[in-house]
């Protein structure tokens, strides 16, 4: 086992395997990646708020990191609820309130 957190672990892998979202304009971040409970928490945001495939990013980081990580077992991803951009929005000009998503595709 290596001495880098779980967070900074999934960090590295998110710009290895997922980046189509930077390429498009998204961003992520790992907001918690809990080694006791096995729950991470990502977060993305910049283009990827009203992204009609961003259900699918979702769905594709969640199964992905439960896979690749054995300690992993839960995932939530964060997407900003508007595109708005600028100094009063969520750290790093995601913009927009953040909220978890669902199992339905309409949930951005």
């Amino acid at each position: 086992m290596s001495d880098e957190s779980l967070a900074d672990r999934i960090e590295r892998w998110m710009v290895g395997q997922m980046p189509i979202i930077q390429m498009h304009g998204g961003t992520s971040v790992v907001r918690e990646a809990n080694e006791e409970t096995g729950e991470v928490v990502v977060e993305l945001g910049g283009t990827c708020s009203g992204c009609g495939i961003s259900n699918v990013t979702a769905d594709n980081i969640r199964r992905d990191l439960i896979m690749d990580f054995e300690e992993v077992t839960d995932v939530h991803v964060k997407v900003p609820a508007s595109g708005d951009q600028g100094a009063s929005t969520v750290e790093g000009g995601r913009g927009g309130d953040l909220r978890y998503e669902t199992e339905s595709a309409n949930h951005f």
